[in-house]
């Protein structure tokens, strides 16, 4: 694939890598490619920090505020429902407007405001609660905007240098911002004497620091596309921008929710292993922890093992994800760390691969119109699944162990059929 004739969005805020000519890849394309990829990884590590360390705390800094149990399931819920919906609408604004720049700054932009905000809610009273919900539901909707217009300009720099590797690289930087962004928050509130504020007030650093590399990298892109051809757009491919998503996108996309679905949530590993007596409350957070890294390493190796072997690696997904209720709720210490391993890099690769296969699956030109449509059939898998594996738990946990595996063996059936009726999608690098 070609490096040139990438417009990015100058006087029009477009952004457009054209496609595939043959010509032979370039060292100076490579290292390009790399370069973006590498910035938006360190970009995320940054913003991760800011709002994984933020959500760490939500909970505490809403109860301190008045909310009550309901209230908080209530605000919490909504804005993730409303970081995963509302990519129906950023996605396909994006690749409409062509200003995938500009939505990713603004995204990114909202995060790096309203977190840091969210320090002066304690001292504003009985208003309090009330501007903290709008933070809260305002730095989500910062993830809508952004998320599908920066996971196209990624896979554009990502199938130059091996699409499962670009992206695997980048969800590993995001995981360390993940990983660390809460125990900077835990380190600030306990060096405080249990005061929340200060542990939001210090995530002003990364989320300047996040807003710094952003807007480098952008002017860096926007040099970079000065000097490669600028003939891209073309009646053919706005025509392409037009057409409907292909058939085995919206099998993909079905599949990976069933293995959402499947794919019971942490805070219910972490309430079992704490009601069942296997760890403490306090090691809660290490055992998270441990998943994250499992979730970079994984996103790593499947990444590379996606360029050199295919897709077929995916099949591995939903095995892990039926493992994981065994190991996490049916056995001892031992048995639950592998568990909670196995669940991070499970978690890892869909982040990561699954993107990757996501984007070559689809037309380049609807690459955010496909990565809002698939946020929002996983959001709709992950609701459906959190639910009936709470009900599932409370019931017994045989049940639930059963109702995963026969969920993800669904889902491999779907997966098979994708993978053997559609060709190697991965692009060479340039």
């Amino acid at each position: 694939m070609s490096a040139g004739a990438n417009r990015v969005d100058d006087a029009a805020d477009v952004e457009q890598v054209a496609p595939a000519t043959g010509r032979t890849p370039t060292a100076a394309s490579t290292g390009q490619a790399w370069r973006v990829v590498v910035g938006f990884g360190v970009v995320s590590l940054a913003a991760d920090m800011v709002y994984e360390g933020a959500r760490s705390i939500y909970g505490p800094l809403l109860a301190s505020l008045g909310a009550s149990a309901v209230v908080v399931g209530l605000i919490t819920g909504a804005g993730e429902a409303a970081a995963l919906l509302l990519r129906l609408v950023s996605g396909p604004m994006a690749d409409r407007t062509r200003r995938y720049w500009t939505l990713t700054i603004v995204g990114y932009g909202l995060t790096a405001v309203c977190v840091p905000l969210l320090a002066v809610t304690p001292v504003l009273g009985g208003a309090g609660l009330a501007v903290a919900a709008v933070l809260i539901l305002a730095e989500r909707l910062g993830k809508a905007i952004r998320s599908p217009a920066k996971s196209a300009l990624l896979a554009d720099a990502a199938s130059r240098v091996g699409m499962g590797r670009g992206v695997g690289v980048h969800k590993a930087l995001d995981q360390v911002g993940a990983f660390a962004g809460p125990l900077l928050v835990a380190a600030v509130v306990a060096v405080t004497t249990g005061a929340l504020w200060p542990g939001l007030a210090v995530l002003t650093v990364p989320a300047v620091v996040a807003m710094l590399l952003l807007i480098t990298l952008r002017v860096r892109a926007r040099t970079s596309a000065a000097e490669r051809d600028a003939s891209a757009t073309s009646g053919a491919e706005a025509k392409t921008g037009r057409e409907p998503l292909p058939g085995r996108f919206h099998w993909f996309a079905a599949a990976m929710a069933v293995c959402t679905a499947g794919l019971v949530t942490f805070g219910l590993i972490g309430f079992h292993l704490v009601r069942a007596g296997v760890v403490a409350t306090a090691a809660v957070p290490l055992m998270y922890a441990t998943a994250m890294a499992a979730g970079g390493l994984a996103a790593l190796v499947t990444g590379v093992l996606y360029d050199k072997a295919g897709p077929w690696v995916l099949v591995a997904l939903p095995a892990m994800i039926a493992v994981v209720p065994p190991l996490a709720f049916g056995g001892g210490l031992s048995a639950a760390v592998f568990g909670v391993v196995v669940w991070g890099a499970a978690a890892g690769l869909q982040d990561s691969t699954v993107k990757a296969m996501v984007a070559d699956l689809v037309p380049r030109e609807r690459r955010a119109t496909a990565y809002g449509i698939f946020a929002a059939v996983q959001g709709a898998g992950a609701l459906a699944g959190g639910a009936a594996a709470g009900l599932l738990y409370d019931r017994s946990v045989p049940s639930l162990i059963i109702a995963v595996v026969l969920t993800q063996a669904v889902a491999l059936l779907i997966l098979f059929g994708v993978l053997t009726r559609t060709r190697q999608h991965r692009r060479e690098p340039t």
